[in-house]
């Protein structure tokens, strides 16, 4: 009655013909279902209760009591076990899993027959009364059986499961079936997402929804994504940003904007990286970035509390601690404490560069300055902190400072060396903005560079945008520091690869 253990098809170490075998003797139990009547992909099933409702409901059993209460809950056969004529199965839903007991007394003739054909990872539902078995477990005592839906696929191995990183994420829907943890990261992005949602709404934002077709890639530095559209004749991008369409909300009266959308960069794949990838941007009329910083940090701990998150904790070898007010230091203090440099002197910077082999000849002093910061200072950053005033020349977008032309009133926030948040005191000046859009860095590539004209939105900020504060939140990274995941694929769901023949 029970299954043999179940092998990983990919495993090269497999019988030969066992994957064959099993996948055929799956398909008798289909054909035995169907000469049975009964339809082996099921039927609407009202009423099911999660397991972990029904756990809590048991804790209040009496171990020795048979008139516990009735429950009725549908899940995956995750483990199986036969002794005469009971049927013992471990049934998981997302909440959780419970022990059902299947006594061929108490289904009757129909619903052994039923029994019979189940296989690891079918999914069924069980009506029965809630108790606890001879050795303490909590179990549901079986009354009725229906029969939801055939597994044809031999599921994992037991022990060795999904191993392949790769693996796991082209067959996301077995990871998420036999991984240890990876439906709760993925119950957990849920929930912070829903956090974010919550303190935006609280504080008065409206969520919006941008195009993902634009014109022209702005609002970031990155290669975009290219396609056409037939109809118009028109060549279009996928957006790298959502900012520049925020702002013209701004424009138009709606004084506090949020979305929570893709964005897509045609660029490299790494740990920290997806070409496809969620952001949050929010702008708010009236604020700067300080204003920002109060809004990252209520995010950040709404979020962490949603997710289970612990206020201490350690990621990617640094201990990082989230009880505010985060850290807040300067960008130029950062580099001369690290460094050594003098951050106000272009060949201080130039000569610690060269140090570390970054490439100075031709190139704009506070691209050079960019560079450095990021390949020493970054990696020294655990945590969170707010690193405030970044060199103007790299931010075409922000306000400067006032009465420091070379230093834009910008912040991002890092955590183990990685950054989480970006954010400004938005520029509204149109004919500084029109400049600077038709301004290309000496040095920096033209895929990098921001400089990129969206003559729309000029026009839109020659009708007046109030002064703003702007906020960037990677979702993607946030969820990654939050659950302790080791790479942004590991909290996408479907992130990209290569394909694969089958």
């Amino acid at each position: 009655m029970t299954e043999p253990p179940a092998s990983n098809a990919a495993s090269s170490d497999a019988p030969r013909g066992t994957a064959a075998q099993l996948a055929q003797a799956r398909r008798d139990k289909l054909a035995k279902l169907a000469a049975l009547g009964v339809d082996p992909w099921g039927q609407r099933f009202d009423g099911a209760e999660a397991v972990a409702a029904v756990r809590e409901r048991g804790a209040s059993v009496a171990r020795d009591a048979d008139d516990g209460p009735l429950v009725r809950i549908a899940g995956r056969i995750m483990l199986q076990r036969s002794a005469g004529s009971l049927v013992f199965l471990d049934l998981h839903d997302r909440s959780g899993r419970i022990q059902v007991m299947l006594g061929k007394k108490q289904v009757g003739p129909e619903g052994w027959q039923v029994a019979a054909c189940l296989d690891l990872g079918d999914i069924v539902g069980v009506d029965g009364r809630l108790g606890w078995s001879k050795t303490g477990e909590m179990t549901v005592f079986a009354t009725g059986l229906t029969f939801l839906t055939k597994s044809l696929e031999t599921p994992p191995d037991k022990y060795h499961g999904l191993v392949d990183p790769e693996l796991r994420q082209r067959m996301r829907y077995l990871d998420l079936v036999h991984g240890d943890g990876v439906r709760e990261r993925f119950i957990a992005r849920s929930r912070i997402i829903a956090a974010v949602r919550q303190v935006l709404a609280e504080r008065g934002y409206l969520e919006v929804e941008g195009p993902t077709l634009q014109e022209t890639a702005g609002g970031a530095a990155a290669r975009p994504f290219t396609t056409h559209h037939n109809a118009l004749d028109m060549p279009l991008v996928l957006r790298i940003a959502l900012e520049l369409h925020l702002k013209r909300l701004l424009v138009g009266g709606l004084e506090r904007v949020f979305e929570l959308g893709r964005v897509y960069r045609n660029e490299g794949v790494s740990p920290r990286h997806n070409p496809e990838f969620t952001m949050l941007e929010a702008y708010e009329a009236y604020g700067d970035y300080a204003t920002m910083m109060d809004l990252t940090e209520a995010i950040i701990v709404a979020a962490a509390r949603a997710a289970g998150t612990p206020t201490r904790f350690d990621w990617m070898g640094h201990t990082v601690d989230l009880s505010p007010p985060f850290r807040r230091a300067g960008y130029d203090d950062l580099l001369r404490e690290v460094t050594g440099c003098d951050p106000a002197s272009a060949a201080s910077v130039a000569d610690a560069a060269s140090r570390v082999g970054i490439e100075t000849a031709g190139r704009h002093p506070d691209v050079i300055k960019s560079d450095l910061f990021e390949a020493t200072v970054e990696k020294t950053l655990a945590g969170p902190v707010f690193v405030l005033d970044y060199p103007a020349a790299i931010c075409p977008l922000t306000k400067r400072k006032a009465g420091r032309p070379d230093v834009a009133e910008r912040f991002e926030l890092y955590v183990a060396g990685m950054e989480l948040a970006n954010a400004y005191t938005e520029l509204n000046d149109p004919d500084l903005q029109e400049e600077l859009f038709r301004t290309q860095l000496a040095g920096l590539p033209a895929e990098e560079s921001m400089a990129r004209m969206d003559t729309d939105f000029i026009r839109a900020l020659r009708h007046g945008m109030p002064p703003a504060g702007g906020l960037g939140i990677g979702i993607d990274r946030l969820v990654m520091f939050l659950t302790a995941a080791a790479s942004i694929r590991d909290v996408i769901l479907f992130p990209i690869h290569r394909p694969r023949a089958e």
